[in-house]
Parts: structure tokens; C-alpha cells; sequence
């Protein structure tokens, strides 16, 4: 499928489903797909996100990901209040990439455009994508101060590798790139690889403990994910924030993503994501199915030591502080790509 094709079912979708929601303001195209051409062939481990604005400043959970006119779309709410102010908005990275270009879906008040046409001519101005790189490097800061050794394993091991991921999200921010979430570390490759610093990545993925893993041990552990994947979708019933992930729509992604990886050399890269989806699978079976969870957390655990060299709390606890030690280097490096960046103003 086209992304043109896509984002026409999303125009849809919206018109179909979202304006006659009491509190609607508008909606508006966010994540991967922002930025390309419409002629840009959509993979199919990939999804188009809208974001639903509304007047609630507790919006109810979103919907997720979800089959519209053939396209996948991942709807999400984000409250009106979050992008009220401009500077707030050009501030945080993970809502200004979408006001750099048009991607208003609609905008029954004008708020939306207004938004746009206030950030989009500053959001290269240096000062703003260091506040964004610096937002980034908080939230690996604050999430890795909150790691909860007390919490169950498969909850320990997402805490500590989400902010672990994010040290990516610096670099992707600095170069004016997309902070992707599945795809975080062939991007971060990919800019570091430009720049010059080819040499840190893989401090990256010895931070996340991939560095030497093999395509046969990656191989192994997608399989597992796979049988564990399968078996959460028919049981899950608690809604968790991540649940759109794990469904039978979001396989493609979840499970023939992580496959695409490791058959295009990216093995490596794979892991993130791998981890993640075994770590959610297990939240959810932990409550919807105890039995399940039990008989399939020696895959988990095994899965976990092998690809990311964790075995237990105090493996978390020191590679958490290992990622502090990085971070004033990382930023470092960030400081070099904001200065090389010609398209930084």
C-alpha cells in the first residue's frame, strides 16, 4: 500500500469515527509516516498514527491499532490542553516532529493550523531542538530514577529498557529525525553512521547488552516471542496502554517486523523490540492468565539473559547506572550534531 492510500483511510476513519465524539477538536498525522510522500510505498510491519485532539484533559484509552479501508492505523488521544501553548510544544519531542510539516487532518476550530503556522518556522531554531534533546535526556534521567526493583521481573526488565532506548531518541532529536519507537536503533545507526561517530552505536547496543548477539540467537528467541504472542492474544482482556500491540492486527509488526530485521542482517536492532513484546505479553498474561504466564516465563527469562545479559534485579541495577555514566558523553556527541546540522538554523 501507498502512504498516500493509507492516510486517505485515515481521513476517513477521522470523518467516520472521531468528529462526532463529544470534545472533538480535531486530528492530526503524527510518527513514521510524517514527512513522507504520498507515492512512498508503506511497509507492511508499519502503521499509520493519528492523533485524536480533544477538549477531555483525561482522554479515555486509546483505541490503538485497527483495520480502516485495508490501512492499519494506530489511533491515540492526545488533550488539547498538551498543545495549547507553542513553546510548551516545541519543547517536548515527542509532540513537535508532528507540527514540522502540514499533517492536520482536521481542525474544526482552527487551533491546529494555528499551532502549526506558530512552530512549524521555528522548530529547526537551535534553541529549540536542544530544549527537545534535553527533554529527551530527562526522560531517560527520570524513568531510570524510578526503576522499581520490587516489581515483578517482566515488569523490571521494560522499565529499565524503555529509558535505555531513549539515549537514541538524543541523537534522532539533534539530527532532525523522526524518534521513532520499534525502529529507534537502525535509525539512530543511520545518523551516527552520517555524522561521523559510527564508533558509539555500539556503545548503544552494549548499554542495551546486544552488541554480540548472534542472528541464530535472535532467530531462536523471535520464535519463542512468536509462540508467547500467540498465545496471549486470545486471552488478553485487561486494557493496558500497550494493548493495541498485542493483537492479532498488530502481528504484522510485533511478530514479521522483528522477522524482516533479522532476515535484512539487523539482528542486532531486533532485539529491542523482541524484548519489549515478551515483557507486555507476560504484564498481560501475569493477569489473565496466571497459568499461561508461569509455563511460559523460562522463555522469557531465557530470552532476556541471552539477548540482553540481564538475569535478575541487580543486573538491571548495574547497567542501569552504566546508562548515567554514558549520558553526559552521549550528550556530547549530540552537541556535535546540533553544531554540524545544516539544517539547523
Amino acid at each position: 500500500m501507498r502512504v498516500g492510500t493509507a492516510r486517505a483511510a485515515a481521513v476517513r476513519w477521522v470523518a467516520a469515527h472521531a468528529r462526532s465524539v463529544p470534545g472533538y477538536r480535531g486530528a492530526y498525522f503524527s510518527g513514521s509516516t510524517v514527512g513522507r510522500a504520498d507515492d512512498a510505498e508503506l511497509a507492511a510491519s508499519s502503521d499509520v498514527d493519528v492523533v485524536v485532539v480533544t477538549e477531555d484533559e483525561d482522554p479515555p484509552v486509546k483505541p490503538g491499532k485497527l483495520r480502516y479501508g485495508g490501512a492499519l492505523l494506530e489511533i491515540s488521544y492526545v488533550p488539547w490542553a498538551e498543545l495549547r501553548d507553542a513553546e510548551t510544544v516545541l519543547s517536548s519531542y515527542h509532540l513537535a516532529g508532528s507540527f514540522r510539516v502540514d499533517t492536520v487532518i482536521d481542525d474544526p476550530t482552527g487551533g491546529l493550523r494555528a499551532l502549526y503556522a506558530d512552530l512549524s518556522p521555528r522548530f529547526a531554531e537551535r534553541e529549540w531542538v536542544r530544549r527537545r534533546c534535553l527533554d529527551a535526556r530527562r526522560r531517560v534521567e527520570g524513568r531510570l530514577a524510578a526503576f522499581d526493583g520490587t516489581a515483578p521481573f517482566h515488569e523490571q526488565v521494560p522499565a529499565w529498557m524503555f529509558p535505555t532506548g531513549v539515549t537514541t531518541h538524543v541523537l534522532l532529536v539533534a539530527a532532525l529525525r523522526n524518534p521513532t519507537v520499534r525502529l529507534r536503533y537502525p535509525a539512530a545507526r543511520e545518523v551516527l553512521t552520517a555524522y561521523g561517530r559510527p564508533r558509539l552505536y555500539r556503545e548503544l547496543l552494549e548499554l542495551l547488552g546486544c552488541a554480540d548477539v548472534s542472528a541464530e540467537v535472535v532467530r531462536h528467541h523471535v520464535g519463542e516471542m512468536t509462540r508467547t504472542f500467540d498465545a496471549t492474544v486470545p486471552v488478553a482482556r485487561t486494557p493496558f496502554f500497550f494493548s493495541s500491540d498485542l493483537t492479532e492486527r498488530a502481528r504484522p509488526i510485533a511478530v514479521d517486523g522483528s522477522r524482516e530485521l533479522i532476515d535484512r542482517g539487523e539482528h542486532r536492532e531486533a532485539v529491542f523490540w523482541i524484548v519489549a513484546t515478551l515483557a507486555r505479553c507476560h504484564t498481560v498474561l501475569a493477569v489473565d492468565d496466571p497459568a499461561l504466564h508461569t509455563a511460559r516465563l523460562p522463555a522469557f527469562e531465557a530470552a532476556v539473559a541471552d539477548l540482553t545479559g540481564i538475569t535478575g534485579t541487580a543486573d538491571i541495577l548495574e547497567r542501569r547506572e552504566e546508562v548515567i555514566r554514558f549520558l553526559p558523553g552521549l550528550w556530547a556527541v549530540a552537541e556535535d550534531i546540533l553544531a554540524a546540522n545544516p539544517d539547523i538554523t
